[in-house]
């Protein structure tokens, strides 16, 4: 592979079609601003550091959960387990209604953070956010870890590749 550039009319479409070749987990963010639940799927999810403890997640700026997000100043993450591919789907849609939007998904509030964590999540994570780094479209989300869980030990993980939602065989 050349240390070329990429030019500047690849096509987008492909450029997502050869990014989602990458196996991800699927996570739901959640946060509570005065008192309401917000809530959002996402994939760009990753550890990024163990001393100090730090994760980060992408949402898309034009997303609403965007700026709540930041508002919030403290989130957390529910890493989805396999049975939980409606749940991913229902936040991810947009535009759906906000009030209400947990209700019929079984969760917990976080110890410290308040903010809803899924029981058939196969882990979770309270944060507070440490920085926001702009990445086009989206922002670069990155949270001091507060506190840890496993909802549920014995859950296999929701993978998502090539568009597609998969169980993990093992």
């Amino acid at each position: 592979m050349s240390g070329d550039r990429v030019d500047p009319s690849v096509d987008p479409g492909l450029f997502r079609r050869v990014a989602g070749r990458f196996a991800t987990g699927v996570a739901i963010v959640t946060s509570v601003v005065d008192g309401a639940d917000h809530a959002m799927t996402v994939n760009a999810f990753a550890s990024v550091s163990l001393d100090p403890l730090l994760v980060m997640f992408c949402p898309e700026k034009i997303a609403r959960f965007h700026d709540l997000a930041l508002d919030a100043g403290e989130w957390a993450v529910s890493v989805l387990g396999e049975e939980m591919r409606d749940a991913s789907q229902w936040f991810a849609t947009r535009g759906r209604m906000l009030d209400g939007q947990l209700q019929g998904w079984d969760h917990v509030r976080g110890p410290v953070t308040g903010a809803a964590i899924f029981k058939n999540a196969v882990a979770a994570l309270e944060c507070r956010t440490h920085a926001v780094h702009d990445a086009g479209d989206h922002s670069i989300v990155v949270g001091e870890v507060l506190s840890l869980h496993v909802p549920s030990p014995d859950t296999k993980p929701l993978i998502f590749y090539g568009g597609e939602y998969h169980r993990l065989d093992r």
